[in-house]
């Protein structure tokens, strides 16, 4: 294909697009070329339309300029000697313009035009291309349009990086808001996960204690993920911290909590919850369960009963009533409290996990302590779904001594 140097260009401005008189920011153009009177022309047709301009004739001044201010675009010629035609010197500094500036649209004008280079400076990452001699109607249109998907680019990276800096926030608050340490019950022994499938967690627990043989123990389960999710369980969780107490039953405390929930979230949205009562001296565990997934109390003998006695699930409506249930518990008795996000992981080809298994894996290590047999289904459940929960996954494993 043959070459041709072209150096005319047009002054003209009778076909110019004009911009209307929005108040929107004026937007900034970074004019670089070798050629004063290119750049005269450039900047006398740009400055009628309404954009500002600043202007450099070398790389090392497009550098400089970005570097030292902020543009909504930089229209830059391709070449900068005489004796070059390729447009590999300005192909060569969109490396060192992205670094600098990684959202910049960057339109490229050149006299030496042909197809391999528009190809390759737009694969490269030229937003556009501009032959030279240009016209002043498709030019103006090029800078609008390519300022405008600019603009939006980056108001999208900032909506994000502000989105993401309010996650790690809540996050933050979430944590701190998470049982660090349970505290010791009495002639048992405990151990807790608790693994939120993504920033925020939908999932909550506690043990509260109300004296030395007296504990309150609770995990629930809001339906969704992220923030929803997660500000239903803080407005749960300081509920439980706010009602529980040794002397008020958990169907009184699931009645209260369901009434409260009912008055303050969306339709279809709700919350399964289990809350027991312990008594670690006389060892007796009574609780209410609205719609959670049943805990399993394993026996030493291999029995097991599942702890399913309550209710539904909170938030649907405000008069239900909820009933409860009583169990004493044996030395080597085990209980697991545990989440969807547990029994309902997914392998590849989408089989849950199952509470079959997690009843097989309690029967299966029958002298297990609570910290080993918690470790052992997690690591089951990671396996099982090679490493990608879907949900968030709590679990609670309780062993009388």
């Amino acid at each position: 294909m043959k070459l041709q140097r072209l150096t005319e260009f047009p002054i003209s401005m009778e076909s110019a697009i004009h911009v209307d008189d929005a108040g929107e920011s004026r937007a900034r153009i970074l004019i670089a070329d070798d050629q004063p009177d290119v750049i005269a022309a450039l900047r006398l047709l740009l400055k009628g339309e309404g954009f500002e301009t600043e202007a450099t004739p070398s790389p090392a001044g497009i550098l400089k300029a970005l570097a030292s201010g902020r543009f909504d675009l930089l229209l830059m010629d391709l070449n900068y000697s005489w004796d070059t035609t390729s447009g590999q010197e300005g192909l060569n500094l969109l490396k060192s313009i992205r670094a600098i500036d990684a959202t910049l649209p960057v339109v490229a004008m050149t006299g030496w035009a042909t197809l391999d280079l528009a190809l390759e400076s737009l694969r490269d990452g030229v937003s556009d291309f501009i032959q030279k001699p240009w016209d002043n109607t498709r030019l103006l249109a090029v800078l609008r349009t390519q300022i405008d998907k600019g603009r939006r680019v980056r108001e999208d990276r900032r909506q994000k990086r502000e989105v993401a800096y309010q996650m790690e926030e809540a996050r933050e608050i979430q944590l701190g808001l998470v049982p660090r340490q349970i505290p010791s019950i009495p002639g048992c022994d405990a151990a807790v996960t608790w693994q939120p499938s993504g920033t925020l967690s939908g999932d909550y627990f506690d043990v509260l204690r109300f004296s030395e043989h007296q504990f309150g123990i609770c995990i629930a389960d809001a339906v969704g993920k992220g923030v929803p999710a997660a500000l239903l369980m803080s407005n749960i969780q300081a509920m439980v911290k706010g009602f529980a107490q040794s002397s008020l039953q958990p169907s009184e405390l699931c009645e209260r909590l369901n009434s409260f929930v009912c008055e303050t979230i969306t339709p279809n949205k709700f919350i399964t919850f289990f809350y027991a009562h312990l008594d670690s001296e006389k060892r007796t565990l009574r609780y209410a369960n609205a719609g959670h997934n049943p805990p399993i109390l394993a026996h030493r003998d291999g029995t097991f009963v599942r702890l399913t006695v309550g209710g539904a699930v909170l938030g649907v409506r405000s008069d239900w009533r909820y009933s409860q249930g009583q169990i004493d518990l044996e030395s080597g008795d085990r209980l697991l409290l545990f989440t969807d996000g547990v029994s309902e992981a997914r392998d590849a080809a989408g089989e849950e996990f199952g509470e079959a298994r997690l009843i097989e894996l309690m029967l299966g290590m029958p002298e297990a302590g609570p910290h080993r047999l918690q470790s052992r289904i997690m690591q089951s459940v990671s396996e099982f779904c090679q490493d990608r929960l879907q949900d968030d996954a709590t679990l609670i494993a309780i062993r009388v001594d």
